[in-house]
């Protein structure tokens, strides 16, 4: 493989890097929560969305001027957008808990934020074999295992907004975790809807 065309796989691989990152990050905050840092919280958060953004408009712009590309160029460009929507989705849980004024965290948060990081190491690794997505033998499984996750997503967020609604909470909190869980379940199927695209790329380049 060329290293011009190296550099397309590469860079989804550094996309997802940051969504590695945010997903960590969301963890901190959570088992470190404190409702007076959300404000420097945010800022650090976007810090990394930030430089995601940056990365995929570099790629875009190389993209704009290559002749020839190593998978069709809407596919480059719907992965950089979906991959870059994961970061965005993970951000906007933390722009949640600013907006909805959030002073306790339910226990569940936690769980789900642990998935949505399994799913993005998980989506790390299925990115760093699809250069190689022709011969590879590991990354069917790991999209797999993208999707199962995902599942495992859904499962926690009906789990988690049926503990809510029995939990005898406020009409205020239940409104605003209601809003909170369905954010966090969004970031689950952002990373699956990269992998159905990595599917896809190669069921038309089989």
């Amino acid at each position: 493989m060329s290293s011009r065309d190296a550099y397309y796989f590469d860079t989804f691989v550094e996309l997802i890097d940051y969504a590695c990152m945010a997903s960590g990050f969301l963890i901190k905050v959570i088992q470190n929560y404190d409702p007076e840092n959300l404000a420097a919280w945010m800022k650090d958060m976007h810090k990394i969305e930030h430089d995601c953004d940056l990365k995929k408009h570099a790629m875009i712009e190389k993209l704009s001027k290559e002749f020839i590309t190593p998978i069709e160029r809407e596919d480059i460009m719907e992965l950089a957008h979906l991959i870059d929507e994961v970061t965005d989705s993970i951000e906007d849980v933390l722009m949640r808990f600013y907006m909805y004024n959030i002073r306790t965290l339910r226990p569940e948060a936690l769980v789900m934020a642990k998935v949505i990081q399994q799913c993005c190491t998980a989506l790390k690794e299925a990115m760093g074999e699809f250069a190689n997505f022709r011969k590879s033998k590991t990354l069917h499984q790991l999209i797999i295992e993208v999707n199962r996750l995902e599942e495992d997503g859904d499962r926690h967020y009906t789990e988690a907004t049926r503990a809510l609604y029995t939990s005898g909470a406020s009409p205020v909190e239940i409104s605003a975790w209601t809003h909170i869980f369905h954010f966090l379940e969004k970031c689950c199927d952002a990373c699956e809807n990269v992998s159905d695209v990595v599917e896809s790329v190669m069921m038309k380049n089989s």
